[in-house]
């Protein structure tokens, strides 16, 4: 498949030029433009290369950790079922957690119960 690294760019500079950043939390899921990556880095699956991530913890206003979700389900340790978001089966995709500044944030779709956050922590820790 062929990438469009130039359009991401375009976008890349975009953000970076006029994005704000947000206030977040920890459990929450936004809807993040993590654009067109290399090889088998998670992209944005939508036409502005954005996809949900899920906040798992915070440095600063400026920058967390998040990791991407995705709804296609794959029988491997470094996917782990979520429950429903935005309608959707979601799975966090735990091999693919990324340091993202804030500016990449588009919107908040929902906040994970403080549960399930705590098993996919424990999930996290244990494949460390």
């Amino acid at each position: 498949m062929k990438k469009k690294f130039d359009d991401w760019n375009k976008s890349k500079k975009h953000i970076h030029d006029t994005g704000s950043n947000k206030l977040y939390h920890e459990r929450e899921i936004w809807w993040c433009a993590l654009g067109v990556n290399i090889g088998f880095e998670q992209d944005g699956t939508s036409k502005d290369a954005e996809r949900p991530a899920l906040v798992l913890k915070g440095f600063s206003k400026d920058v967390c950790l998040v990791v991407p979700l995705t709804t296609s389900v794959k029988k491997n340790p470094y996917h782990f079922a979520l429950g429903k978001v935005d309608g959707k089966d979601a799975f966090v995709i735990l091999s693919q957690i990324r340091l993202v500044d804030t500016r990449r944030f588009v919107n908040k779709i929902g906040v994970v119960d403080k549960d399930m956050f705590q098993k996919i922590r424990k999930v996290i820790k244990d494949l460390l």
